[in-house]
């Protein structure tokens, strides 16, 4: 049975809290990924930024709905959401657009287990934690790639 070790990627391009969105946008294109894991200067894995946070950025603001019952507006929407939404798509800097304490497998975790989680969550990109410490990555094309390869069975 095929694990996280055997389809991951060991050379892990990374970014941190501070780099600007711009270059993050940059390393995603130049390097055909979906996402990069975003770490401290230690190397603690704090969250991540896919393709999908930047996209996040071009959307229209939603506009909030209420009502007005007794002379008291009541949201039909999280203020705190609507905060979210605004604070990624005024973005500079990876830590405002990342989405944080992603989803990570561990080096053993099975390739049915990953596929599964993939979907579930509609995410493209998992880091591969052992004892906290980040060991590999795996996106969508790892996957795809095993399963070409005839490896997937």
């Amino acid at each position: 049975m095929l694990t996280a070790k055997d389809i991951m990627t060991k050379e892990i391009i990374t970014v941190t809290p501070e780099t600007e969105i711009v270059k993050a946008a940059k390393l995603l294109l130049e390097h055909h990924i979906n996402g990069l894991p975003v770490v401290d200067r230690e190397g603690s894995l704090k969250g991540i930024i896919c393709q999908e946070d930047l996209i996040d950025q071009q959307k229209k603001l939603p506009l909030p709905s209420f009502f007005i019952l007794l002379d008291s507006v009541i949201p039909l929407h999280s203020y705190k959401k609507m905060e979210k939404t605004v604070q990624k798509m005024a973005a500079i800097t990876v830590q405002d657009a990342m989405t944080r304490d992603p989803i990570t497998v561990g080096p053993e975790t099975p390739l049915e287990d990953i596929a599964s989680l993939m979907v579930k969550h509609a995410i493209h990109t998992l880091p591969v934690l052992d004892k906290d410490k980040m060991v590999g990555i795996i996106g969508k094309e790892d996957i795809l790639r095993t399963i070409m390869s005839g490896n997937g069975k």
